[in-house]
């Protein structure tokens, strides 16, 4: 395609080589703008270009078909660079919160780019940015060159030096890298996650040398491959330009205008429209920034610099004329209609052959490879194929929105928009951050995140309520100083358990940490505070007992249902037609790895001969509606009809504008039933599915009237069942013992109860969000105008919409003329659910076309209404809302690639109730993505437990909490399926030449100096109870019980992992292993993440080594006194050859590996 930038039409774009010229291009058709930069770029070769676009999404739209025409009109033996992406920041000029990492990122990156092209043999740059980026200031050269270090094995430095330094970059030290920009450190072990990294990046020193480095995954923490070199970007940008400033009001900044060298050439976009983004956000700008620039500088500085080129779609007097193709009555938006549909496309067709025939260039680009076989099996359908001798158009894949015709140079750009009739999804533009990879870790409810005051569940003594952290001392000494250290004590979780007298002090008990994993955080249903249990009571016993019987009902229920479903007859689907596969290769998008999954099961389970009965569970945004669309293709390619039953009319109609969008390739007829239908519409629908012309509908409960037939109908696709009344449950219990039902769920299933009813329930989740997603920014405030101008301001400032919600229809208008006197410029529409029925639609419809900048709404837009441009809300009086209805609603935005800000309204100065702040804290808490089950785990209310284990379960859960629950639950199922039950085999562990906590080989060398190796006196703590009486007198003082041991430390040190819940959750996994293979896992993440391993820690794997292997030869305790080595099993002392066993080696290490070989002879 390279050919096509020397012809004579393009001679006009050869003015931008001349100094200060102003190049303005005009009848410019929208889409063909970056072919227009791409051309001037290899005409211009020479010469650095900035583009400037109005908004984000153009500027995205830009960078991305750049990328897709630099590679075709790139000459061959010239290197073409790589376009860059410059985003303003996502903040308002005076507010305190500093840009988003991934913005930061991008921003640094093109930077850094920036100052390596100045060489002479790099490639011209070329910059996307857009007109508030333009105005922004940042690094100079000098500065950046002096904050950026590269750093390679071999390297000397200090880590504490590196830290410092780091810290001046600002970076922020953690207890663990999870996040762009920071740090931390462990030993000899740093971990920096840099701004302009994909990846998290681990020092490993020897000294002050640096002996290995390696990226690892940030959910895991696990190392994922070595690497030589790594370059440490500054940690931020306008944070550090602000503080430097006010160290130093001298402090330099400059513009992305002045990185550019050598007659750059500015091309903006639409001057006009930029100016008055431009202007309007300036005028959020306090007079004394110095971040900005102001509109006038900027631009004097683009023509004294270089040459300026203005591209207007505007038809004024034009030397380059580009027209769209919409004259030639392409396939538009779709209506439906399948015929006109394709006479439309039969004639466009037409004119394409007509163009080639007048000898013009046509170009065919598609974005997937399944979409260009499409066009080549309807182009040989038409009769135009390569087996006529005629000319044929060039065919490719590529991004590009729009097609256009530029008659000067004999040109013809078509792409799927024209040929499918698909104009909206604009192909995600990739971050640099590993978004998607987001592992499931992530999304688990964590039961050993314990606070101070939580609910928690001990295994043998039942619920108590944790109270903190303790240092239990194991002696009554203290230092000089009177402080206790760390090192001279136990560390104990203390928990608080139930009295018989209220009079009375409650009892605690501390638990070591190395016994950690006996505590649990409990999670009910409900909002019911659990009753304390009470220590050496019966009733904890009980209710665990109730819970196990009921589970074992419920299990049964469900594998009973489960079987009687699997003897039904239903219909066996054939497998994929390349309809199908092709069907699925025009999905714009890249599915996630759990979508993928979600898919190949739902498929696998329609090709079996039995009903498909299938719940897939995914949070809000994440792709559970392709999973169906792919379903109902299957369904419908077998002459099969398909119904989807939604809870709302909103809902229904975004539903079927997505089938019509998706189906529209192929002769599938897709009709809608709601009360955004006429009579007339309705009465055709309804006809066509008595008749089988129908073979999709989408509806809200009207479906599943009686007096609705079908002819066939193969599969029903349910969307949030739970929101249905009880007679439609019962209808749709009937229907599920005849035909395939798919139920789509985003009220989250917890991942434990997932495990738990594996094999009871046919269940997929999607926890993986779509790559680029960002959490939403949460902010909690009372009505203030100046905040919810500033909010409105800023999104559309970008470009984006907003979303206002306000629950009362009474004074809704009220608040619509509040926000029209804050933003007189936007555009306000107002919807609710008593409007008429047409209205609403209009409404719906003009919002999600991007007619109107805010939508004032009633809950209406709760579920599942789907518009990527809105990334803004505003909920007034969350206070009145559930917390899995506020995280439904704030769901809304952050659908697509921008962060996404949620506002919530509470009213000024009330005494707000506790339960409703609670809610509120949790949901900023929680705003990571997939969070949707933290959530709902942190409201207690497991709706998506309820619904699937029905309400009677939800008095077990209360009695002796969700994870035990589950527990149950699964062995219920496991042993009901005829299955082994793997129980794990508990092993006491009492060896008395290891100090197994922190201070007891002190104490040891304390009581014996003499004695270097063995018969040392110490004290072994167990997990006690302190009565009140003892606590009120010895208040941190351990019972201890006298015993003969040595004294090597077997345990993880606090200088080793000095962070306490780190060191809890190693114990916890130690703990809870079944073979080595669990083991050897554990012992790499360990030295990965903290560090060659010392003695104490290796000691302690070997004791986590002898357990496992005790429980392989069902040994339930291992003891030893002196030389003495006692195996018990089934409660009898185990003998070998007759005797029992005695120890040979003296030293402890040596003992270890004895323990090991008679355990393994056993």
């Amino acid at each position: 395609m390279a050919y096509l930038c020397n012809s004579p039409a393009f001679k006009p774009l050869l003015k931008a080589e001349e100094q200060g010229a102003l190049l303005s291009l005009n009848d410019v058709s929208s889409g063909s703008e970056a072919f227009l930069i791409a051309v001037i770029s290899q005409l211009l070769t020479t010469h650095p270009i900035l583009v400037v676009c109005p908004t984000v999404q153009i500027q995205e739209q830009i960078h991305e078909e750049l990328r897709t025409w630099l590679q075709y009109l790139t000459k061959r033996d010239f290197k073409a660079s790589d376009p860059q992406f410059f985003p303003a920041w996502d903040v308002l000029p005076h507010e305190s919160r500093l840009p988003h990492a991934d913005v930061l990122s991008e921003r640094l990156d093109t930077l850094i780019y920036l100052t390596k092209t100045k060489k002479e043999a790099a490639p011209r740059p070329l910059v996307v940015a857009n007109g508030i980026g333009f105005l922004q200031r940042t690094f100079t050269l000098e500065e950046l060159k002096k904050r950026f270090r590269n750093f390679a094995l071999g390297d000397q430095i200090d880590p504490l030096d590196l830290v410092e330094w780091l810290e001046d970059q600002g970076y922020e030290p953690e207890a663990q890298v999870t996040q762009k920009g920071e740090i931390a450190l462990r030993g000899g072990i740093l971990d920096v996650f840099p701004l302009t990294s994909p990846w998290p990046i681990r020092f490993e020193f020897f000294g002050n040398v640096i002996e290995s480095l390696r990226t690892f995954d940030p959910q895991t923490q696990i190392s994922r491959g070595k690497i030589k070199q790594a370059a440490i970007s500054p940690g931020g940008e306008l944070g550090i330009l602000k503080q430097e400033l006010i160290i130093d009001a001298n402090y330099k900044t400059t513009s992305l205008t002045e990185h550019l060298t050598g007659d750059p050439i500015f091309v903006f976009i639409e001057p006009e429209e930029i100016e008055e983004r431009a202007i309007d956000y300036l005028e959020q700008v306090p007079k004394t920034d110095q971040f900005h620039d102001t509109w006038e500088e900027t631009i004097q500085r683009a023509h004294e610099n270089g040459t300026v080129v203005e591209i207007r779609e505007a038809a004024n007097k034009s030397e380059l004329p580009i027209q769209s193709l919409e004259h030639y009555r392409p396939l538009g938006q779709t209506s439906g209609n399948t015929e006109i549909a394709e006479r439309q496309r039969r004639d466009f067709f037409d004119q394409i052959h007509r163009w080639l025939r007048g000898s013009y260039h046509v170009w065919i680009i598609c974005s997937t490879k399944s979409e260009l076989q499409r066009f080549d099996e309807l182009w040989a359908e038409y009769g135009f194929g390569t087996q006529n001798k005629e000319p044929q158009p060039i065919r490719t894949i590529g991004h590009i929105s729009r097609g256009f015709l530029i008659e000067s140079a004999n040109l013809v750009i078509v792409t799927d928009s024209e040929i499918f009739g698909r104009y909206r999804s604009q192909r995600p533009r990739r971050l640099k951050s590993p978004h998607a990879l987001a592992s499931r870790s992530a999304l688990e409810i964590d039961f050993t995140d314990l606070n101070v005051g939580d609910y928690v569940v001990h295994l043998q003594h039942g619920i108590g309520r944790y109270i903190g952290l303790k240092i239990l001392p194991t002696e009554n000494r203290k230092k000089q100083s009177g402080e206790k250290t760390a090192d001279e004590g136990h560390e104990c979780l203390a928990i608080e358990f139930g009295t018989r007298d209220q009079e009375q002090e409650p009892p605690k008990l501390y638990v070591p940490v190395s016994e950690a994993h006996l505590v649990s955080k409990y999670v009910g249903v409900g909002k019911a505070k659990p009753p304390l249990s009470i220590l050496g009571s019966k009733r904890w016993g009980k209710a665990k007992s109730d819970a196990e019987k009921a589970v074992a009902d419920l299990a049964a229920e469900l594998l009973k249902i489960q079987a009687s479903r699997e003897s039904q007859p239903g219909h066996a689907y054939s497998e994929d037609t390349p309809w199908q596969r092709e069907f699925e290769g025009a999905f714009p998008y890249e599915e996630t790895p759990d979508q993928w999954a979600s898919i190949k099961a739902a498929k696998q389970d329609m090709e079996k001969p039995q009903p498909m009965d299938r719940l897939v569970c995914g949070d809000v945004g994440f792709g559970k509606t392709e999973v169906a669309i792919r379903a109902a293709f299957k369904a419908v390619m077998e002459g099969k009809q398909v119904a989807m039953l939604v809870p709302t009319t909103v809902l229904a109609q975004q539903h079927y504008n997505t089938f019509l969008e998706r189906m529209n390739d192929f002769p599938i007829s897709v009709e809608l039933l709601s009360r955004f239908r006429t009579k007339k519409q309705s009465e055709t629908a309804i006809k066509g599915l008595a008749t089988g012309s129908a073979d999709i509908v989408v509806g809200t409960h009207k479906l599943i009237q009686d007096s609705i037939k079908f002819k066939d109908l193969g599969l029903v696709i349910i969307d949030e069942e739970q929101r249905f009344g009880v007679l439609h449950k019962e209808k749709l219990k009937m229907l599920r013992q005849t035909v395939d039902v798919l139920t789509l769920t985003a009220t989250p299933i917890p991942r434990t109860l997932h495990m738990a009813l594996t094999g009871a329930r046919d269940m997929s989740t999607i926890e993986s969000p779509p790559q680029d997603r960002l959490p939403i920014e949460t902010t909690v405030i009372e009505f203030d105008e100046t905040i919810i101008r500033n909010a409105i301001q800023r999104e559309l400032n970008r470009g984006g919409q907003v979303f206002f919600l306000h629950n009362r229809v009474t004074t809704i208008e009220t608040m619509a003329e509040r926000i029209r006197k804050l933003v007189p410029k936007a555009r306000l529409i107002v919807g609710h659910g008593q409007m008429a029925s047409g209205t609403l639609e209009k409404v719906m419809t003009q919002f999600v076309s991007g007619k109107a900048d805010i939508l004032l709404s009633t809950t209406i837009i709760e579920s599942g209404v789907d518009i990527p441009n809105a990334n803004t809300m505003i909920i007034d009086r969350a206070d009145r809302f559930g917390l899995s209805e506020l995280y439904q609603l704030r769901g809304r935005v952050g659908r697509y690639k921008h962060q996404a800000y949620a506002y919530l309204i509470l009213p000024r100065h009330a005494a707000l109730l506790s339960d409703a702040r609670k809610r509120i804290s949790a949901l900023k808490q929680y705003s990571k993505l997939g969070s949707g089950f933290k959530i709902a785990m942190r409201d207690l209310e497991i709706r998506g437990a309820g619904n699937i284990l029905g309400a009677q379960q939800s008095g077990h859960i209360t009695a002796v909490g969700f994870e035990l629950y589950c527990q149950l639950l699964k062995q219920s199922v496991t042993r009901l399926k005829g299955e082994k039950v793997q129980h794990r085999i508990e092993v006491t562990v009492s060896i008395d030449f290891l100090a197994l906590h922190p201070g007891e080989e002190r104490k040891a060398k304390k009581e014996n100096p003499k004695q270097k190796k063995l018969g040392l006196e110490v004290y072994i703590p167990r997990t006690i109870e302190i009565s009140s009486d003892d606590s009120e007198n010895q208040p941190n003082k351990l019972h201890l019980e006298k015993k003969d041991i040595g004294r090597a430390p077997a345990y993880l040190p606090f200088d080793y992992i000095p962070e306490t819940r780190q060191r809890i959750t190693i114990y916890r996994k130690l703990a809870q292993f079944f073979d080595m293979k669990d083991l050897k896992i554990v012992k790499e993440e360990i030295r990965d993440r903290f560090g060659p391993i010392p003695k104490p820690v290796d000691r302690l794997l070997r004791v986590a080594e002898l357990k496992i292997l005790a429980a392989t030869k069902k040994v339930t305790s291992i003891e030893t006194r002196e030389d003495k080595i006692m195996f018990t099993r089934n409660g009898s002392l185990i003998t070998l050859g007759g005797k029992y066993p005695r120890f040979e080696k003296r030293t402890p290490d040596k003992r270890l590996g004895e323990l090991k070989i008679l355990l393994k002879a056993l």
